[in-house]
């Protein structure tokens, strides 16, 4: 490797470095060390090739040496030729066992990064759904990739690279000590010259670079947030397009200014680098050739020992560095161990059982939630904030109980934030009650296991949220296995079989992120064929036609028909119309049952159903007038 090799390799760790001053932990070295162990052979192989590669750079400046003494002393072709074939024979080796390592490297690398990544993604999907709601989603993915790759790095750079540069810093001054004392210490000498600056030039850089990443974070920030089908619409409603335009523009060119002053700097830099490397080998020829001249010294040693030197400063450079090197690693290592460490509050009991075969029935006994504070369900870091929020714990239902028999429809009425979405979620296990218990077939959910869960319980929601992926896709997440008859079938219970029958694709139609090339009664149906397709025994529906004009509502209550037809329902209607013909209605305020029992029973108790209702009917009026 050049000086001028050394010096960008000494920059880029500078800039790349993450100053913590952590002390080394035990337990994540152990924990490492756990995670290498399947990788143990590879890992040995790898790092013998980096101490015979080593060797082999040290043995070919000797052999150059050797050429230009058998020159000057005429020693004979066949002594040159062969000491060329064996600097060629090096070369190849060189080249050879290079690529060996670049493999094994890229095998403990990938393989460590699979390893990784598939831990976190399987603990993520463990996380309850309050994580989700405070962790920025940029923050966790980075947890997958930049930390992940970070971490690789230690196996695949930093430890092949501390391991080949001590075996050949040790060899080069051994060898150069053996040659002349005298220049090796001149070239140790010179030493600072070559590194202060990089240390100093990097400092600057690594300010300048994370400048640089702040700004394009900003702006990555930005297109995320206004290249969504939501912001692009609050954009175009409420925002000004010449701001944001300014606002972009401003950043980019902060980052193009950076850009251009790193690059100046940079150059400077090297420029002063092959200054001082030029200065050196100076030296080495001036002073070498003095004792060669005087006889105290081998032609071929000074030859020797000028392309010895160009191979001291890269081992001790890169030396220079390693402890930052580690220490990155280090941190990425512990910023991955600490989502792995972060504890799902719903966990599946070893022994969970299914849930009961035939119908099922759904009861609330007695149950108390709160929400859960910040500090058991996220990371500071992960939400981007220096401490989390200590809010949290305070009880949101307070003993609630009520029955649903199998096949009948209960419908939880109130006021927003009265606690219905709550309760709603507290069915599929998406939270945990705090006191009393829920249960499916007469057995607590926390008792059930999760598949059995998600196979008996079918959820439809406000947003009918669908991914950027086909109908087809879309639908399949309810049951894999599930025939295209199948699909056809529920998507024509569900009302929206013509529709998807039009679009260019039809079932691999691609619908859009968050299903946006829908309209909001066509994503509705769309979930609500998914639901069919589950064909779960219980069905809890969110407010599913909270947000639909009349037109879609009715199209979506015909497929809610199809869906409730002969199955236990726990229905949250914003609309008091539609659940008329519920067997049991609760009216749910402050996290308390305050009135129960049916549509006629409620309106002519006169109490706070029958003021809801009363409200609505003349609002519905007054818009209708």
């Amino acid at each position: 490797m050049s000086m001028e090799s050394a010096a960008w390799n000494s920059m880029w760790h500078v800039m790349n470095r993450q100053d913590d001053k952590r002390p080394f932990s035990r337990a994540t070295l152990r924990r490492i060390l756990t995670l290498a162990r399947p990788y143990r052979r590879a890992l040995t192989g790898f790092l013998l090739l980096s101490v015979i590669t080593a060797v082999l750079a040290v043995a070919t400046p000797v052999l150059a040496g050797r050429v230009v003494d058998a020159i000057v002393e005429n020693r004979g072709t066949s002594l040159v030729i062969g000491l060329a074939v064996g600097i060629a024979v090096i070369a190849l080796a060189e080249a050879a066992l290079g690529m060996v390592q670049r493999w094994l490297s890229a095998r403990i690398g990938e393989s460590l990064i699979f390893d990784l990544r598939t831990r976190v993604f399987d603990h993520v999907q463990r996380m309850p759904v309050a994580f989700f709601t405070r962790t920025r989603t940029g923050a966790l993915v980075s947890r997958l990739n930049n930390d992940v790759i970070g971490a690789q790095r230690a196996f695949s750079d930093t430890l092949s690279g501390v391991v080949g540069n001590v075996v050949a810093l040790v060899l080069t001054l051994i060898v150069m000590i053996g040659i002349s004392w005298q220049i090796t210490v001149l070239a140790l000498l010179l030493l600072p010259v070559f590194v202060l600056p990089a240390r100093r030039m990097g400092g600057r850089l690594a300010s300048m670079e994370r400048e640089a990443a702040e700004h394009n974070a900003a702006m990555n920030t930005q297109m995320t947030e206004r290249f969504s089908a939501p912001g692009a619409t609050l954009v175009k409603l409420y925002g000004n397009p010449a701001s944001e335009s300014a606002e972009f523009a401003a950043r980019a060119g902060r980052v193009r200014d950076i850009g251009i002053r790193a690059a100046i700097a940079q150059h400077l830099f090297m420029t002063a680098l092959i200054s001082v490397s030029a200065v050196a080998i100076a030296l080495v020829y001036g002073l070498g050739g003095f004792y060669a001249l005087r006889g105290q010294l081998d032609p071929g040693a000074v030859v020797a020992l000028a392309i010895l030197l160009t191979r001291l400063y890269a081992p001790l450079t890169a030396l220079a560095s390693a402890r930052v090197e580690v220490m990155t690693a280090l941190v990425s290592f512990e910023r991955v161990f600490e989502v792995l460490d972060l504890k799902p509050l719903i966990e599946e009991k070893p022994e969970a059982q299914a849930v009961p075969d035939g119908p099922v029935s759904v009861e609330f006994d007695d149950v108390r939630f709160a929400y859960p504070s910040a500090d058991k369900v996220s990371l500071a870091s992960l939400e981007e904030v220096a401490t989390l929020d200590t809010r949290g714990g305070e009880e949101v239902l307070h003993g609630i109980s009520f029955r649903a028999e199998p096949g009948q429809m209960v419908a939880l009425v109130g006021s927003s934030g009265a606690g219905k979405s709550t309760m709603a979620g507290l069915l599929p296990r998406l939270y945990d009650a705090e006191a009393g218990a829920v249960r499916l077939a007469g057995v607590d959910v926390r008792d059930l296991s999760a598949a059995s869960l998600r196979q008996s319980l079918g959820m439809v929601t406000q947003d009918g949220h669908l991914f950027h992926e086909s109908v087809r896709a879309n639908l399949l997440l309810a049951r894999p296995e599930a025939s295209a008859e199948d699909m056809w079938e529920v998507l024509r219970r569900a009302h929206v079989a013509d529709l998807v029958e039009s679009l260019p694709d039809g079932l691999d139609t691609v619908v859009g992120e968050r299903g946006y090339r829908l309209s909001g009664g066509e994503r509705q149906r769309l979930t609500i064929a998914r639901l069919l397709l589950a064909r779960p025994r219980v069905v809890v529906l969110d407010e599913a036609t909270a947000h639909l004009d009349s037109t879609s509502e009715q199209a979506v209550q015909a497929a809610l028909g199809e869906a409730l037809n002969g199955r236990t329902a726990v229905v949250i209607a914003h609309r008091l119309s539609t659940i008329r013909a519920a067997d049991q209605i609760l009216v749910i305020e402050d996290g308390r049952v305050v009135e129960r029992g049916t549509h006629p029973d409620l309106l002519a108790a006169g109490g706070r159903y029958s003021e809801l209702y009363r409200t609505q009917f003349s609002e519905t009026q007054l818009t209708k007038a």
